[in-house]
């Protein structure tokens, strides 16, 4: 079983050379921290940020600058600073090759919910409404279950929707998955976690071809 860092880290080998990449509030922010040193990517932060690097070690934070979740981060050489509407320009115009998010739930069809709980006080959907809008690649990273041990993903999202039918793949602390043809697809198992597991704790359905191999990160 993976934890948070152990995601970020499988997360990390779908990045690819040359990639504009943005990296949403949560686990998507460590992402940056396992990146291959032979490859040049560009992460991207909504608030303004072109070009993040790690985050800082202790005693060498900079308070001012952020990510969007308001952490301390890293810039690598190049990196540039804009305004929200240049951000959003980017973003809206497709220029961001990969976009990595936190989330709720998702459901079997790519649905994601990843901003209110109904009930509790939010300051509203954020930029997570344009990035499922205007990404075609999507990886969510993710428990695979709640606090109460039941599933997140699921067959339909109880939660308010951020995107319709917009994820393509899924990181867990148990598995990859890949959403195709409105089913869940596992492709690989976390250590120590067999398929038998990941069945009973995925709502949605769930397809398992061949021998599932165990991710190797």
């Amino acid at each position: 079983m993976l934890d948070k860092n152990g995601i970020a880290k499988r997360i990390a080998k779908e990045v690819k050379d040359g990639y504009y990449v943005n990296l949403g509030i949560g686990i998507p922010t460590l992402v940056a921290n396992f990146v291959r040193d032979d490859i040049e990517v560009e992460f991207q932060s909504e608030n303004g940020v072109l070009g993040m690097g790690p985050f800082p070690f202790e005693g060498e934070e900079d308070a001012d600058i952020i990510n969007a979740g308001k952490q301390t981060i890293t810039t690598m050489p190049g990196a540039s600073f804009f305004d929200s509407a240049t951000s959003f320009s980017m973003i809206r115009g497709k220029h961001v090759h990969l976009t990595i998010l936190g989330a709720m739930e998702v459901a079997e069809n790519g649905d994601i919910a990843n901003w209110k709980i109904p009930g509790k006080m939010v300051k509203g959907m954020g930029g997570a409404m344009d990035l499922v809008a205007s990404a075609d690649n999507i990886i969510v990273a993710m428990m695979h279950t709640n606090k109460r041990g039941e599933s997140k993903l699921l067959k339909k999202c109880s939660l308010p929707l951020t995107g319709v039918g917009c994820v393509t793949k899924i990181v867990t602390n148990l598995a990859v998955l890949e959403i195709k043809d409105n089913k869940f697809h596992l492709l690989e198992r976390a250590p120590g976690v067999s398929v038998e597991e990941i069945k009973a704790a995925t709502e949605g359905t769930l397809v398992v071809e061949g021998d599932i191999p165990e991710m190797n990160i």
